[in-house]
């Protein structure tokens, strides 16, 4: 049956051949499509289990880079039960390294308080500093210029140890490049902190986050409620997008549609307020005992009373990767209605090439009929066509997206990481046959269904 249906099918070489590129199409978009949420999947996780600390930030800020907290509640962190050290961060944007304009991939000012960070048993930049190209940042470096930049930056502005980067107007000294093999970690010039304050004027009495180590045992989950409960019922300026206005200018197209996020958020929120949540018409004692705030303004952020439960946001490894799930399968989501649309035209393509198969050979199915052929040998016969041209598809479809992937990767290696996993490949192949399998469905049972005279006689 197999051979018979081989044959039938390159009988008519042109349109087996068009139905068989439609399908290849559509699955080299569907790898292609899915293997950048696997690279991005598999990059989040290998980054997130190099993290074993806990990281202390402005409730609602996304990342770091947005938050602010005040420096001096470091000190108050350290004598938490649990906490072996504490190393305060500053992130700032660079917007400009050799008077390059840098907008992707993005790069980053780490301010570190060098000997906090002398104390961590664990850091990912210092235990990733290369063999015989310089060291990480040592107390010697306090205050002055020197700076520790990852591989990708040395190469992509040909520098080496010894030599000076300008960044954001201002002369830094390489003493050490490290590699972490992350896009998301190789992205930083560390520059003590001090010296971040005075190139970005960042506000002295805040830092942007701590990092905090725990004691060996300690429960990560366990410390960071401790830590959140440390700051129980204090205040706390709440991280707004529309306060990047403020602090940047407009004219970002990305802080400008953060705020255009916020404002949506907003009166999504006044339309359906949460269960738990304080409404106009129904105060609570809670919500009366809040200050005042002035309306929200572009230009005026407000300072709003953090809510008892969130005075501080410590997250952990498992609270980052639950961050990070969520976003993740909104866009599966946007990659399976992608996808769809060429599922679809390649289905409709194997059902009209079988379709037209079948109606060319309706003498050839009343004869083999009327030779002895059971309904479920005719049926059979198609299904085994249309199958093979999905896995033939399938195949084609697989070995071609695999090759973009890697193409992609070896083109553009600082700024995707595509992944097409065994498992996605596997999905892709069994998922391209089925589609072969269902689109030769209709043909199959039509065909089925002809007397062996009334084949004859249309034909």
């Amino acid at each position: 049956m197999l051979k018979f249906a081989f044959r039938n099918l390159l009988s008519r070489p042109v349109r087996s051949l068009l139905s068989l590129l439609g399908l290849t199409v559509a699955i080299v978009g569907m790898v292609g499509l899915f293997s950048i949420a696997e690279g991005l999947d598999r990059m989040v996780s290998s980054t997130i289990d190099r993290i074993p600390g806990l990281v202390a930030m402005q409730p609602g800020a996304p990342i770091p880079l947005f938050s602010r907290v005040p420096a001096a509640w470091g000190t108050e962190i350290a004598r938490v039960e649990g906490v072996h050290a504490v190393s305060p961060e500053i992130w700032q944007r660079v917007n400009a390294i050799d008077g390059k304009m840098i907008v992707s991939p993005p790069r980053f000012l780490f301010g570190t308080d060098i000997d906090a960070h002398a104390n961590l048993k664990f850091s990912i930049y210092r235990d990733a500093m290369l063999p015989e190209r310089g060291e990480f940042l040592v107390s010697a470096d306090k205050g002055t210029m020197h700076a520790v930049v990852s591989r990708q930056i040395a190469e992509e502005f040909d520098k080496d140890v010894g030599d000076t980067l300008k960044v954001n107007g201002h002369n830094l000294t390489i003493t050490g490049i490290y590699h972490c093999g992350s896009l998301l970690l190789d992205v930083a010039i560390i520059v003590d902190i001090n010296r971040v304050r005075a190139m970005t004027r960042f506000d002295p009495s805040s830092v942007s986050s701590f990092y905090v180590e725990q004691k060996q045992g300690v429960d990560d989950e366990d410390l960071a409620e401790r830590i959140t409960d440390e700051f129980r019922g204090r205040e706390l300026d709440t991280w707004k997008p529309s306060s990047l206005v403020a602090q940047n200018g407009s004219g970002s197209t990305v802080i400008d549609f953060a705020v255009r996020i916020e404002e949506a958020w907003k009166s999504f929120g006044k339309k359906r307020p949460a269960d738990n949540s304080p409404t106009k018409s129904e105060p609570d004692d809670k919500a009366a005992s809040l200050p005042e705030t002035a309306p929200d303004t572009a230009d005026s952020p407000p300072t709003l009373a953090v809510d008892d439960d969130l005075p501080l946001e410590v997250r952990s490894a498992a609270s980052w990767a639950d961050r990070f799930e969520k976003m993740s399968s909104d866009l599966d989501i946007f990659l399976l209605l992608m996808t769809g649309i060429g599922v679809t035209v390649a289905v409709l393509s194997i059902v009209n090439t079988m379709l037209m198969s079948v109606s060319e050979r309706i003498i050839e199915f009343g004869i083999l009929k009327a030779n002895g052929w059971s309904r479920l040998d005719v049926l059979k016969l198609v299904i085994w066509e249309s199958g093979l041209l999905g896995f033939c598809g399938g195949v084609l479809g697989c070995l071609f997206g695999l090759i973009v992937t890697l193409v992609v990767n070896a083109l553009w290696p600082e700024r995707l990481d595509l992944y097409a996993s065994p498992q996605l490949l596997t999905f892709s192949l069994c998922f391209s046959t089925a589609l072969g399998i269902l689109g030769g469905g209709y043909p199959a049972f039509w065909a089925m269904r002809m007397l062996p005279m009334d084949a004859i006689r249309r034909g």
